[in-house]
């Protein structure tokens, strides 16, 4: 059954609780374990029990799910206590259930609690239907695999959020331009917590991450004080309340993939790493990025061996294919995204087509085993990025 964003979007709003995450090799069992069902990460145990697992012993709950809005599964969430184990899984789905297959792997499942032992779950696979809610939550890719809106156990610090309050009220602006927002919360990141160059050095992967966050949480500041009073009043029309809602919601989803340009660019700089944005190739397309300069790849004598091709994308499941003629001089073509999770057979067809993932350090255990390898991270892309300059 085909399901938009807005059914599972409506539904973890009037939840009583609501969690998402990201499907992948570990839940259907393309990792090589012998575990069944979705991997649920600890912090999600409010969804079945009234307290967290204790080590040393299991429990269980038996639910009734509806699946998208038209099958109803009566399955299991059990906590592994025993032996080496500790975690929470949803389980028991009977025979031809369609989603724990490797065809999932990428997309998103969302489950919502009506009540004790009644859920509804849903599962996105299109990038427009992901986007769509993650910015009804205000949330971003990298916030997925816990209950939405429940306060993350490693928030920004006070200081950090009062950063945020002196550059907001500092502006006259509506809202920054995205270049804007990226390096000023970065820059309070930063200064907040005490982040060197030498950190940013050590460990680009986890930098890189914790920037990506920390502007989600600037934005959703700005929201509040532009907006708040906004949508306490009255609207005149229920058409003004869907131009508002719609200004806000485009405002969010062009915003994402902007960021991780803003932040991967400043993240060369620190490694003095030459690179191109947005520079001119065949037929006027622009790549995202372009070592080591456009001058280099449009000149003829310059080794192509030296040259490399960078996109950036918060989420790939289909898009990866775009680029694929940004650059004929390129023919490995290296994609950053912060999709978890993508099917073997996706893989094996992006490899096959000369596309190349760069991902997080932290997210590569979302992908199955045997094209890990293959997959670099920020920092073994700096690695090789450093060899050819």
């Amino acid at each position: 059954m085909v399901i938009s964003a807005q059914e599972a979007i409506k539904a973890a709003q009037s939840a009583e609780l609501a969690y998402c995450k990201f499907i992948t090799a570990n839940d259907t069992g393309d990792t090589g374990g012998h575990q069944s069902g979705f991997h649920l990460h600890k912090n999600s145990w409010p969804l079945a029990f009234d307290e967290p697992g204790k080590k040393g012993s299991n429990k269980d709950t038996f639910v009734t799910i509806k699946w998208q809005g038209d099958f109803e599964t009566n399955s299991r969430i059990i906590y592994y206590g025993t032996g080496t184990r500790d975690e929470y899984r949803l389980t028991r789905f009977g025979k031809g259930f369609p989603f724990l297959n490797e065809e999932n792997i990428g997309n998103l499942l969302v489950i919502a609690k009506r009540n004790t032992k009644h859920y509804e779950a849903f599962v996105l696979d299109t990038e427009d239907d992901m986007e769509s809610f993650f910015s009804a939550f205000g949330i971003s890719a990298t916030e997925v695999n816990r209950i939405i809106d429940r306060k993350i156990e490693n928030k920004p610090e006070d200081q950090l959020l009062e950063c945020f309050a002196r550059y907001i009220t500092s502006t006259e602006l509506d809202f920054p331009t995205t270049q804007e927002l990226s390096s000023n919360a970065r820059a309070c990141f930063m200064s907040s917590y005490g982040v060197t160059k030498s950190d940013i050095l050590r460990s680009p992967d986890k930098q890189l991450l914790a920037w990506i966050s920390a502007e989600y949480s600037l934005f959703k500041e700005f929201e509040k004080n532009r907006y708040g009073t906004r949508i306490k009043s009255l609207f005149k029309s229920v058409q003004e309340l869907i131009e508002f809602s719609n200004s806000i919601l485009q405002r969010r989803k062009s915003r994402a993939g902007y960021s991780l340009e803003h932040h991967l660019a400043h993240l060369f700089r620190v490694f003095a790493t030459r690179f191109s944005l947005q520079g001119k190739t065949e037929e006027n397309k622009r790549p995202d990025f372009l070592f080591p300069s456009i001058e280099d790849y449009h000149n003829s004598r310059f080794d192509p061996k030296k040259l490399t091709f960078l996109a950036s994308k918060t989420t790939c499941k289909d898009r990866w294919r775009q680029i694929l003629n940004e650059a004929d001089r390129i023919r490995m073509k290296h994609l950053f995204t912060l999709q978890q999770g993508i099917s073997q057979n996706q893989l094996t067809e992006m490899y096959k087509s000369g596309v190349r993932l760069v991902v997080p350090k932290d997210h590569l255990e979302t992908f199955p085993r045997e094209f890990r390898e293959r997959i670099l991270t920020i920092e073994s892309l700096m690695t090789l990025l450093g060899s050819r300059q």
